[in-house]
């Protein structure tokens, strides 16, 4: 059965220039949250006073990548982001494998961002109060919450989490000056002695923790203006912002420790999560450490609203050729929200929570590691997996821009099928739990691989039109598609 798709009420709406993209990516990566909690992992179990130049050669790594990336946005404006890389490179068939495992990883990783934001508000709550709380009970009020702002559209959601988004940098920026007034930055957290030891793979893995959220770029090229501009130079504007503020932070971490017993103090910590706050409370005083107490929950909260942004994307991506039921693809006509896909991801997510809820799970020890931990590994394996289409894009046409489409590409494509080795490796300690039942949660990605490779069967022989809008579907500026919903 033929439907035709009416495009004024599944058309995407936004006038998002760089700044308001960077914001949208840099609240998902939450800053704040990741020195907290990620640097904190990095410089305990990773490679301790050296932590600073894991962090660079990430940034590197990613620079790298971002310079084939960019090539292939100039091409590409798609809601579905790497999974239509994907599908250019590789072909329909791989990317809809990617974009099973996109989907996996975003959804897990917002379910876990609702587990995450609900217990630390609960948390620093009773350290103000002194009143207990349910931790399922601020997550619900942040879902709703959330769930308003999507439905006012992009542009409205890139200005609540620019304002976020600031507000947890300066407070990060202010203990990074208070640091360096004080002690200064210690030159040999640079020394290879430093950083060369058994655990750097781990400190390069953590660093690029910190990074995950810098390819939703490309996620919001339909609501930017002049995409095939804008989306590159926010790719590289978001890349820079995560690298700098993380060296320069991390940096001030070791050497107001001290480089040689940084990864010491910070282990002495590790069970508490506290370092962070140990050191504001030291340079910045309480008063200022109680405010990065609360911005710690307005961080995951512009991070629980950025994710979801971005997972809402592939929902509707896929529902838009027919590959999901096309009712996701159903968009506010006012604002061009995706309200279906934004429901739908949503809803899921609080039924996981709950799950855990009514079973009485400690979040942070459970739903958080597990769920957020796969989330984290599904989007590095599709990060991998694109690089590699784009690669493969160019060679097929023998782009003679070698440097730009080959070499440079090539060395990001090494560097993170590297951390995803070593996330599949360490995933245990990535989640920041021996269960063996999240141990065994890796296993989900390649099912979820094999669920594409069903879907793309079952659309090839039943759905040909569907099979076909794949590739047409690929670049939306200025394109109207009429789309057939399979499997009714």
């Amino acid at each position: 059965m033929s439907t035709s798709v009416d495009t004024r009420s599944t058309a995407l709406k936004g006038n998002l220039g760089v700044a308001g993209i960077v914001f949208l990516v840099l609240a998902a990566v939450a800053p704040l949250t990741g020195m907290i909690v990620i640097a904190s992992l990095a410089i305990a179990l990773g490679s301790g006073g050296g932590t600073p130049a894991m962090f660079a050669v990430m940034t590197v790594i990613l620079l790298l990548f971002s310079v084939g990336y960019a090539q292939m946005a100039k091409q590409l404006t798609n809601a579905g982001g790497f999974y239509a890389f994907v599908v250019k490179g590789l072909g329909r068939t791989a990317g809809l494998v990617a974009a099973m495992i996109a989907v996996v990883g975003y959804n897990c990783f917002v379910a876990g961002a609702v587990g995450t934001s609900g217990f630390f508000s609960a948390v620093v709550f009773e350290s103000f109060t002194g009143l207990s709380t349910p931790w399922w009970a601020w997550s619900l009020g942040w879902v709703v919450l959330a769930w308003i702002f999507t439905r006012s559209g992009i542009d409205f959601s890139a200005k609540i989490l620019g304002v976020a988004l600031i507000l947890e940098v300066i407070i990060l920026i202010a203990l990074d000056i208070a640091i360096l007034a004080q002690t200064g930055f210690a030159p040999e957290a640079w020394a290879p002695t430093a950083w060369a030891g058994p655990t750097m793979g781990l400190g390069l893995l953590f660093a690029g923790t910190a990074f995950l959220g810098f390819e939703a770029t490309g996620l919001f090229g339909e609501e930017a203006r002049d995409p095939k501009r804008t989306i590159p130079r926010a790719t590289y504007a978001a890349i820079l912002a995560i690298g700098v503020l993380a060296v320069v932070t991390t940096w001030a971490f070791v050497s107001a420790m001290g480089v040689g017993d940084a990864q010491e103090v910070a282990l002495e910590h590790l069970a508490s999560g506290d370092l962070v706050f140990m050191l504001s409370d030291t340079y910045l005083g309480p008063v200022l450490t109680a405010v990065m107490q609360v911005l710690l929950i307005v961080s995951l909260f512009a991070a629980l609203l950025a994710l979801h942004n971005s997972a809402t994307r592939y929902l509707y991506a896929m529902g838009r050729v027919g590959v999901f039921p096309g009712a996701l693809s159903q968009t506010r006509e006012k604002t061009g929200s995706p309200v279906v896909a934004s429901t739908t991801q949503f809803a899921f997510s609080v039924v996981v929570a709950m799950l855990f809820a009514v079973a009485g799970a400690d979040p942070i020890l459970t739903l958080v590691p597990a769920f957020t931990g796969l989330g984290t590994l599904g989007i590095i394996v599709m990060q991998a997996i694109a690089v590699v289409a784009v690669i493969v894009h160019f060679r097929r046409r023998r782009d003679p821009r070698w440097l730009t489409t080959l070499v440079l590409p090539a060395i990001g494509a090494i560097g993170l099928w590297v951390v995803t080795a070593l996330a599949f490796a360490n995933f245990g300690m990535m989640a920041g739990s021996e269960d063996p039942l999240i141990g065994a949660l890796p296993w989900l990605l390649p099912i979820a691989a094999v669920a594409g490779l069903v879907i793309a069967y079952a659309t090839r022989s039943r759905a040909p039109r569907v099979w076909q809008a794949l590739d047409q579907d690929l670049d939306r500026v200025g394109l109207e598609v009429a789309v057939e919903t399979p499997l009714r």
